[in-house]
């Protein structure tokens, strides 16, 4: 096995077995290429997150609710920022302790100007780790919508990001025993997408619907705010998966590559299937597909080849869908904006299909790794199984946890008034009268 195979599977993201060593200890210097490609990686996963996100989410809500839905992912991505620099990305990357990181880089202990991580410096590192550490509890805000207060949102990112992203992040790409077990998860597939649809799941069932679900909930207030945040997220994928080569490489950019097409394919199979079942396509459907697709070809950006990624990225829009009216007709699941269908589902599937399409055996849909599908397949299994019900088992815990301290359910009466103007005294839209000249106006 080559050292490019070897590094794609023990390293998943990152190379995970190259990140924890210091670089001065691998003979490495600087690499200014690698680093302008990782700093702008960087500024791609948060615009992920604030505006994306925020914009995608925030159009889907009611319009008195959406000043609430885009300050909840504002202010997770401030409360996650600090706790990371506190202690979670030691956790997360810190020396193993078997299932978590010590705390030997508390408060980015060692970070210094000059210290460096593979070829680019430390600080960079984590940085760039720490938009994947928002943007997977700002996914979880989306089960959230319009059912809880501001104050429990806030506890359960706090408590869910240390608990939960941080020991997951560390099995698979810390040097923990699911990146040692060979598990593929190229970008989160696994840490953040089944992590943040597993919670989403659990928040679902426990919290039970909003008012008037499934008949007479209203429609999203905005499409064209969360078409707008959709693109956003398209964009700021390339970065999220581009970026995880962590450096300026031919994986980086075979990344790029798979990453878009699996999110054309994706949403034009949500597309297409949804025009035949429903009769006229959406402009939702569409985007949901997209971000579907993207879920789906997360984990295995940095294996698949492309004829490999049209295939994934189709199954992810097409069983993302299907899965969306299973939950909500079959199920009576209230997932607000989604988060199950498109995040557990995608992220678990692609996980999965990492085990077929990054093997090197499938002609024109081969990826580049010298695998036993058979035995790889064994090997996500494991991975996904375990962080879903460890997800599961924590994020219901949580949520007790949350609602002792602070009553986190919202009366169904404040809804109808409004939850913009009951959390925050303020609204998403203000409408006023004419403004007549005064009388003194010159002619």
């Amino acid at each position: 096995m080559g050292r490019r195979t070897f590094d794609r599977i023990a390293g998943a993201a990152a190379a995970a077995a190259l990140t924890l060593a210091p670089a001065a200890a691998l003979g490495q210097s600087l690499g200014g290429g690698d680093t302008a490609w990782v700093a702008t990686s960087t500024v791609l996963v948060l615009f992920m997150s604030i505006p994306g996100l925020a914009l995608f989410y925030g159009g889907m809500v009611r319009a008195n609710a959406v000043v609430t839905l885009m300050l909840q992912c504002f202010a997770v991505t401030c409360l996650v920022t600090v706790l990371w620099v506190v202690a979670g990305y030691s956790l997360a990357y810190g020396e193993s302790l078997g299932v978590v990181g010590d705390l030997g880089r508390a408060f980015y202990a060692g970070i210094t100007e000059g210290a460096l991580r593979n070829t680019i410096p430390e600080s960079l590192f984590a940085t760039f780790q720490v938009t994947f550490a928002i943007i997977t509890p700002v996914l979880v805000v989306g089960a959230l919508v319009e059912r809880i207060r501001f104050s429990a949102v806030l506890l359960f990112a706090a408590l869910w990001s240390l608990l939960v992203y941080a020991p997951v992040a560390h099995w698979v790409w810390g040097g923990g025993w699911l990146g040692s077990l060979g598990v593929l998860d190229y970008a989160g597939g696994i840490v953040v997408h089944a992590t943040a649809g597993s919670a989403a799941l659990v928040i679902a069932l426990s919290m039970g619907p909003r008012p008037g679900f499934p008949d007479r909930l209203p429609p999203p207030h905005s499409l064209p705010l969360t078409i707008g945040g959709a693109a956003m997220l398209w964009v700021g994928w390339l970065g999220f998966n581009g970026g995880s080569a962590i450096g300026a490489n031919a994986d980086a950019a075979m990344a790029i590559t798979v990453t878009h097409i699996a999110a054309a394919s994706g949403a034009l199979a949500w597309l297409l299937f949804e025009w035949r079942l429903r009769g006229k396509p959406s402009a939702l459907g569409a985007v949901t597909g997209a971000i579907g697709g993207l879920a789906t070809v997360t984990p295995t950006a940095g294996f698949v080849g492309p004829a490999g990624a049209l295939v994934i990225g189709a199954l992810g829009g097409m069983l993302c869908l299907f899965a969306q009216r299973a939950l909500r007709r079959a199920l009576k699941l209230d997932d607000a904006l989604d988060v199950v269908a498109v995040h557990l589902v995608g992220g678990s599937l692609g996980s999965m299909l990492a085990g077929v399409f990054a093997s090197s055996s499938l002609g024109v849909f081969s990826g580049e790794a010298d695998i036993a599908i058979l035995g790889q397949l064994r090997v996500q299994a494991i991975g996904v199984v375990s962080a879903v019900v460890y997800t599961g088992a924590v994020t219901w815990a949580i949520l007790k946890l949350v609602n002792a301290l602070v009553r986190e359910r919202i009366a169904e009466e404040t809804l109808d008034k409004g939850l913009d103007p009951f959390a925050h005294d303020e609204r998403g839209y203000v409408y006023t009268s004419r403004i007549r000249p005064s009388r003194d106006t010159d002619a």
